[in-house]
């Protein structure tokens, strides 16, 4: 963001007001932070994608109703939303949100092989460490995504999942130390965050 472009809470107010120009300068600021929240609780890009698309059309359809943003960055208000996405879709298992139709153009197809093997690795070494991040409680799992993996401050944290500051440093702290006893001291949690998309 230059300082010339508009902070987050004046284009909150406008895009609140209707404004498609506001909503999608938010959606181009915070898509990929949004994204790579997603893939981290599911281990599947395709899923994060879908998680991503729910939250900005979620947060499109309820405009009238915005909050006004507390916090100067309108990310933490996007992640509580994503992460509510993700805990929905998890409850129904093999029911995704197809909200945006794709037509695929026709073109050359050039060859993706390494990008697609590189996907398919982060993929499986995301399921590896979400097997042993399941074994943690929900509220600890939640903590962690945010913190070590989003790279999100304590005090946004807080104000995604609705609780003090404090008890999010608890639970991430209890999460450390649990996935430490689990994967072994070999195994670092927090490199993970490398587990993002670069470009969107």
């Amino acid at each position: 963001m230059t300082t010339e472009d508009p902070d987050d809470r004046a284009l909150w107010s406008q895009a609140a007001g209707g404004s498609p120009y506001a909503f999608g300068v938010l959606f181009d600021r915070h898509a990929k932070a949004v994204y790579n929240h997603c893939f981290r609780l599911t281990a599947s890009w395709a899923a994060a994608e879908d998680h991503l698309q729910a939250t900005f059309l979620m947060a499109w359809r309820k405009r009238d109703n915005m909050p006004a943003l507390e916090r100067e960055s309108a990310l933490p208000w996007l992640l509580a939303v994503a992460t509510n996405v993700v805990r929905n879709d998890q409850r129904s298992l093999g029911r995704r949100l197809r909200l945006f139709a794709r037509v695929a153009e026709e073109r050359p197809v050039p060859d993706h092989a390494d990008h697609v093997a590189e996907r398919i690795d982060d993929q499986r070494r995301m399921k590896e460490v979400l097997k042993a991040v399941a074994r943690l409680p929900r509220n600890e799992r939640e903590a962690l995504a945010l913190c070590l993996w989003s790279g999100v401050s304590y005090a946004d944290a807080a104000a995604v999942l609705g609780i003090a500051e404090g008890s999010v440093r608890a639970r991430v702290s209890k999460a450390r130390s649990r996935l430490h006893r689990i994967l072994g001291e070999q195994r670092e949690v927090v490199p993970l965050a490398a587990l993002t998309v670069e470009d969107r």
